[in-house]
């Protein structure tokens, strides 16, 4: 292969676009700022926020009931929280747009859409779920790399 052919197919950036599995969390911020500083500028990207409704049934918040089993109050801020996470990858660079879909376990969520999207890379914001939680409770960033056969960019807490 010539040089210029080599060139330009490694310096080529992934044709899907950056998949951010965000849950609003500081870490999932962090995530993406960091991704913003290792990725190439302007490329699409999804932020995705999964949500389940609560099983709880009726539960108060700010001194009003809601059904959760409707579940259009965990959908509304699944979504808000989405479009949260969508305006902090603009800022990074990014040309970002929010999604939140419904998913048990959440994981199954974001392998689902990193594949209709055809993601490129995934990335998360670790919460550091090792020992006996990580155990029995798993990682949301464990299972999805586990289970996809895509990238997948975990970001860690920054050292003090």
């Amino acid at each position: 292969m010539p040089a210029s052919e080599r060139s330009s197919a490694t310096d080529a950036t992934p044709a899907g676009p950056v998949l951010f599995a965000y849950d609003g969390s500081e870490l999932a911020q962090l995530a993406i700022e960091e991704a913003g500083r290792q990725l190439a500028r302007g490329r699409e990207a999804v932020v995705l926020c999964v949500w389940q409704p609560a099983n709880v049934g009726f539960v108060p918040v700010d001194d009003v009931h809601f059904d959760a089993a409707q579940a259009s109050e965990v959908r509304s801020a699944a979504e808000r929280t989405a479009a949260h996470g969508a305006s902090l990858a603009e800022r990074a660079g990014f040309r970002a747009e929010s999604a939140a879909t419904q998913a048990a376990p959440t994981w199954k969520g974001i392998v689902e859409v990193a594949d209709q999207r055809d993601a490129s890379l995934i990335v998360f914001g670790s919460h550091g779920r090792s020992g006996f939680a990580g155990h029995v409770f798993g990682s949301v960033a464990t299972s999805v790399s586990g289970r996809c056969g895509r990238s997948v960019l975990i970001v860690h807490r920054r050292p003090c």
